[in-house]
């Protein structure tokens, strides 16, 4: 596996008016993430609405990241649920030849216990073609995933090589990069504590803001990768308010109202979302049009 390090972004899957699948608008967020400098792309994360996705869907979104990112970045795919038979049948019927891992989130509404987190990504790996990234977002969840049950995986699969951490607890990031082993790769899962991460030690992040802004936010994190702290915190305040706009009203309504105003795509989204408010979208807009250089259309 190429090292995922830097700036990954956590594609919004865009939707037309009648909320079906708007593949030149994804081409379009595609190149531009390129182009702004990100360093790998995530396909069919929570940001990208993949529980709302029917299976023809989900496939339709990945030939077209794959048609349009051409070979330039290494892609990652989400495959993750609350029951491990259905996600390891998914791996098994998914054609993961162009991607370089699996995004495979912590089982969620049945609440495992410790035990129960280990044995279903041990099964998972054991099965999957492609090395595993952990995805810890208990927010989402019901669930906290231990570093020690983390440092647990990490030892005993050699399949396991990652964890986008998404606790917002610095302390356990802190204590994932100190207990895992050195090859384990700890990347920030939340937009507003990947410098800390990266200062701390971390490798990167799985952005939600970095599509909507990748020049600026993959800047920040080379800075905070070279151990530039002054300038990677200039970009980190610059960006603060956007940080916390987009997930004001859940995610990805604040991120399909940035590409709405860059006019990349639509900011539609499916139920059970609903569209950012009229208020928070002036607001998004607010913060945006400083950044934008060019019209993006």
């Amino acid at each position: 596996m190429k090292e995922l390090v830097g700036t990954g972004v956590a594609l919004i899957t865009p939707f037309r008016e009648d909320l079906s699948i708007d593949i030149d608008a994804l081409h379009k967020v595609v190149n531009y993430s390129i182009d702004g400098g990100v360093d790998y792309l995530v396909v069919l994360g929570t940001t990208g609405e993949s529980v709302t996705l029917t299976k023809d869907e989900k496939q339709l979104v990945i030939d077209t990241v794959t048609i349009a990112n051409a070979g330039r970045l290494p892609l990652v795919v989400g495959v993750g649920g609350n029951s491990t038979h259905s996600v390891i049948e998914e791996l098994q019927t998914l054609d993961l030849t162009n991607f370089e891992a699996i995004l495979s989130v912590s089982p969620y509404y049945n609440k495992p216990t410790q035990e129960g987190v280990f044995r279903h990504f041990m099964a998972i790996a054991n099965a999957a073609p492609k090395p595993i990234i952990l995805y810890n977002v208990p927010g989402r969840t019901g669930s906290n995933m231990l570093p020690s049950t983390v440092k647990r995986l990490a030892e005993e699969s050699q399949n396991i090589v990652a964890i986008k951490e998404a606790s917002g607890s610095m302390v356990q990031v802190q204590e994932l990069i100190e207990t895992c082993p050195k090859n384990f790769q700890v990347i920030s899962g939340d937009d507003i504590t990947a410098l800390p991460t990266v200062l701390a030690g971390g490798v990167g992040v799985i952005s939600v803001l970095g599509q909507g802004l990748p020049s600026e936010f993959s800047h920040m994190i080379r800075a905070g990768l070279n151990h530039e702290v002054d300038e990677a915190y200039r970009y980190h305040y610059a960006m603060q308010e956007g940080m916390e706009l987009i997930f004001q009203e859940g995610n990805p309504a604040g991120i399909k109202a940035i590409f709405e105003v860059l006019g990349l795509s639509r900011a539609s989204v499916r139920l059970p979302l609903v569209e950012a408010s009229e208020q928070l979208k002036n607001k998004i807009s607010d913060f945006v049009r400083p950044f934008v250089k060019v019209a993006a259309n």
